[in-house]
């Protein structure tokens, strides 16, 4: 499978299931990957679309290139019913994990995982990644109870969110891997995509204030006196 084609098992619900149904397809035509959406109140109401190269990076440049696409897209199909602005955006070091290859590419650095559906009455769970078993992911539990299991098996169709826990050894990492990618660049090679580099600092988000139609609710700070 190409790694720009490998599925997302974790995704959203509601208006964010909507908004990454109908972007996914143009993000993927334009080379990237769709990460996650979410919808948030920030500033009234702020769509953030996280996206990445299969490589795992994502500069300032490829967030406006995927916003200049996207945004007359989301014009057109209007699955929102009120005024936003748009952000796009890189993962981040503290990524969300949400396809197989995240999972396995960060085997021994610890995560947080909320399940969607609890196991055995639990839904938050904060370990190292031990392993991966298709789509189950085998996490260790440090805080497991004395004559408890010591790790879990997780279905990633059955989460509601997964990310990385910023760590030292997560920063490091991330570093290490940057720094990888521009010998790499230098180089005049291809980038590994199962690499997943990411890129040193999340990339800055260049946000843009979606005109509001008729039936929108536009912020009077915003709207231009005449």
């Amino acid at each position: 499978m190409d790694n720009l084609d490998e599925p997302r098992l974790i995704t959203e619900t509601g208006v964010a299931s909507r908004v990454a149904r109908i972007v996914e397809p143009m993000i993927r035509g334009l080379g990237f990957r769709l990460v996650r959406v979410k919808i948030s109140g920030l500033n009234g109401c702020t769509v953030q679309i996280m996206a990445e190269r299969p490589d795992g990076t994502m500069g300032v440049d490829d967030c406006e290139a995927v916003s200049r696409a996207v945004s007359p897209l989301l014009d057109v199909e209007d699955p929102i019913a009120t005024a936003y602005n748009l952000e796009l955006s890189s993962p981040g070091i503290d990524r969300p994990l949400v396809r197989a290859g995240d999972f396995s590419r960060w085997i021994g650095y610890d995560c947080r995982i909320e399940m969607a559906v609890p196991v055995e009455g639990r839904k938050r769970f904060r370990g190292a990644i031990s392993g991966v078993e298709g789509e189950i992911v085998i996490l260790d539990l440090p805080d497991a109870p004395e004559g408890a299991p010591d790790s879990a098996r997780l279905a990633m169709r059955e989460m509601a969110e997964a990310r990385l826990v910023l760590t030292d050894a997560v920063i490091e990492e991330s570093l290490r891997r940057g720094k990888a990618a521009e010998r790499t660049l230098a180089a005049g090679e291809e980038p590994d995509p199962e690499a997943a580099i990411l890129p040193p600092v999340p990339a800055p988000a260049p946000r843009a204030a979606r005109p509001p139609k008729p039936r929108r609710i536009d912020n009077p700070a915003r709207k231009p006196r005449r």
